[in-house]
């Protein structure tokens, strides 16, 4: 018996629906949907699913994020058309079922024994040969060594009017057509089981029980009941959101157009987050450790939850799928970036934000993200430090070979600290992201802070590098920030600087040196604005000051050839005046001058460039990390899935199935035996099988010797 790819034909009713029953049970429709799920199971392993909308918009962008969305791309395995094509398979597959089942168990219990003696001539494997016995007596003979060989066997009595003689029918692998039932009855389970854990129960209270989606804020207490779903209901799967020392129980649905509240018959408590890293810095175990409280009896069960390793209560799984901050405490150093104005300190709260007002102007500060560790890699890249004359053979060719993951350059990573992310968003609503480190880093051979800012999420952090002082502090340079944007510093400034280097007895020098340190201070403060240039890279309604200001002044009026000498005495004039200006700082602060040495001569030197890059900074402020208090959160997945028992015993038939498919064989002997007039009978033995294999030819030479006493 072989499976038909044909559908079920109704012989009654009309020709469409007849002809839409046997496509709809057809394998070839069957096999169709399943080619599509697949297609679709594919997409929905590479697209993340259920992400925020405006991260499917920076992968894709406007036009073909809101074509995926409404395909239903980004929630496949829940979109309407894939529920419905797996209902149409398990359609399609029981009517399959229920075609062939009547065939298989009919062909089953069948040893086709009424085959006739001309029959057997046409089969491959075919035997003739004489025995000494009657066909009654070689029957049984034949018979009982069958049996004892694990054949089914029935022996058959032929008269003279049938043509006199014996017919033994044996079969053995009948196990293979069993094997076709439980794979297609997997198809339907494994399907059933989807069908039941997927959000087809949940749709069905949003079409028929009143249920919406939330799309508003507020405290999940607030929500009203046409948004929340029983703690009865049969299946869910959802997000629980839980901090350190609080309990919740309540999880969120994640729909195409909001969320819906899901009741748990318990509370969740966790106790204590715990998480592990590597030295690359990722996550090399976290795990929960959890009390469950039992709303009805009142019980409390202690559990620990890691990846791989749920928790399991009342039929509702608990998975540890990640964490996040959970409400951390800083403490923020704000320092403004212009003005002479005093820091101040700001707290708040990770996910919080805090209101900033200057007269007219406001600002929020928005806490974005704490990072307790950063790890960063400070091995030398490739070619920075190359020296073009050394030619190392064998370290060339092992740079190239060994595991995948081997790589040319030399990886040093070190932990660089916290680091706090914040957004400062104007009372226009626009936003500029920032990301500052607490403490400061060694690169290129100076300790410097670092300060990123960019201003939207496409595009990569700009950084701002500031050296840090004697005390190893930023205040040294915020300080000589907040002096180059007082008119009246510099002014002493440029009158110190004048004092100091030009000899006494000589006032028109004096004068003309205040002069040239005015106009070089005023150009790198952005006071005076640089006159329009030729050929710069920057547009100059764009320089706010800095060296790039400086330089547009030289362009516009020193003619090439004395650039490079005006330039050197411009810069030597500028640093002048930039020392006495953080000595002044100083002063102010009561703090004791600046030695004049190699150490204050490089952190000048770094100084100026910062300050230079300082004036393109795009927030008034700054704010350092100084204080804070970790408080994780641990995100669990909450699931109750009564389709996996389903899914369970489906994979179980399904590897069952295969497993009789492919390695049992179906085969059927029959040897019919003639009585012959000089006595003794004739013996006609054929063999049969679903697969044609060197196994059958073997098997056959067996019962050729064994049966029919026929050497090989």
């Amino acid at each position: 018996m072989t499976a038909s790819t044909q559908g079920v034909r109704l012989h009654s009713g009309s020709r469409l629906l007849g002809n839409l029953v046997e496509l709809l049970s057809s394998m070839r429709f069957a096999i169709s949907l399943l080619t599509v799920i697949c297609i679709a199971s594919v997409i929905g392993t590479v697209v993340k699913q259920h992400e925020p909308l405006n991260n499917y918009v920076n992968q894709f962008g406007p036009f073909w994020s809101e074509v995926f969305g409404r395909a239903g791309i980004y929630a496949v395995y829940s979109v309407w058309w894939f529920l419905l094509i797996l209902a149409f398979l398990v359609a399609s597959t029981s009517l399959c079922i229920a075609r062939n089942t009547p065939k298989i168990f009919t062909d089953f219990k069948a040893f086709k024994e009424g085959i006739r003696e001309q029959s057997l001539k046409s089969f491959p494997h075919r035997a003739q040969a004489l025995l000494p016995d009657q066909p009654k007596v070689a029957a049984h003979r034949i018979g009982q060594e069958l049996l004892e060989a694990g054949w089914r066997v029935k022996l058959q009595s032929r008269d003279a009017k049938e043509g006199q003689g014996w017919m033994v029918a044996a079969k053995n692998g009948a196990a293979n057509k069993v094997g076709y039932l439980a794979a297609h009855s997997a198809i339907v389970l494994v399907c059933l089981g989807g069908l039941l854990d997927g959000d087809l129960i949940v749709r069905a209270q949003t079409w028929f029980n009143g249920k919406t989606p939330y799309t508003g804020g507020g405290m999940v207490a607030d929500v009203p009941a046409q948004h929340r779903l029983s703690p009865s209901n049969p299946t869910f799967r959802g997000n629980l959101f839980v901090t350190e020392g609080t309990t919740s129980s309540t999880a969120l649905l994640n729909q195409s157009d909001g969320v819906l509240i899901q009741e748990l018959p318990f509370s969740v408590e966790l106790k204590k987050f715990v998480v592990e890293y590597y030295d690359t810095g990722m996550p090399r175990l976290f795990a929960s450790n959890i009390v469950i409280h039992d709303h009805e009896t009142g019980e409390k069960k202690e559990a620990r939850v890691e990846v791989n390793h749920p928790a399991s209560y009342r039929g509702v799984n608990i998975y540890q799928s990640s964490f996040d901050d959970g409400g951390s405490k800083v403490k923020l150093q704000a320092y403004p970036m212009g003005a002479s104005v005093a820091p101040f300190e700001v707290a708040g709260v990770i996910g919080g934000s805090t209101g900033l007002s200057n007269g007219d102007s406001r600002m929020t500060l928005e806490y974005t993200g704490l990072r307790v560790i950063n790890v960063e890699n400070f091995g030398k890249d490739g070619g920075s430090d190359t020296d073009v004359r050394k030619v190392d053979l064998r370290a060339s060719i092992e740079s190239q070979l060994g595991s995948g993951h081997k790589t040319s350059s030399e990886k040093k990573l070190r932990n660089v600290g916290p680091s706090i992310t914040y957004k400062l968003r104007d009372a226009a609503g626009q936003a500029m992201e920032f990301h500052n480190y607490m403490v400061p880093m060694e690169l290129d051979g100076a300790r410097v802070y670092l300060m990123g800012a960019r201003e939207s999420l496409a595009e990569p952090m700009r950084y701002l590098r500031v050296p840090v002082d004697e005390k190893d502090g930023i205040d040294g340079f915020m300080r000589l920030r907040s002096a180059l944007a007082d008119p009246a510093m510099r002014e002493q400034a440029v009158r110190r600087y004048a004092k100091v280097a030009v000899e006494p007895g000589r006032p028109e020098l004096t004068e003309a040196l205040v002069a040239s340190a005015q106009r070089a201070i005023g150009l790198f403060s952005g006071v005076d604005k640089a006159p329009p240039s030729k050929g710069s890279s920057t547009p100059d309604a764009q320089l706010k000051g800095g060296l790039p200001a400086v330089s547009a002044f030289l362009e516009a009026n020193v003619p090439a050839a004395d650039r490079e000498r005006a330039s050197e005495v411009l810069v030597r004039i500028l640093n002048g005046v930039l020392f006495e200006l953080a000595q002044l700082s100083r002063e102010k602060a009561g703090l004791a001058p600046l030695p004049r040495d190699d150490v204050t001569e490089q952190f000048m030197s770094r100084a100026v460039l910062s300050l230079s890059d300082s004036l393109y900074y795009p927030a008034p402020m700054t704010f350092q990390l100084k204080e804070f208090e970790q408080v994780q959160a641990s995100v669990f997945q909450v699931t109750r899935a009564p389709g996996q028992t389903v899914v369970y015993i489906g994979c179980v038939l399904l590897i069952l199935g295969v497993f009789a498919m492919l390695y049992v064989r179906e085969r059927r002997v029959w040897v019919w035996l003639a009585p012959r007039a000089e006595g003794g009978c004739e013996a006609s033995m054929a063999l049969s099988s679903n697969r044609k294999t060197l196994d059958a030819d073997k098997e056959f030479e067996q019962l050729k010797t064994t049966l029919l006493k026929v050497n090989p």
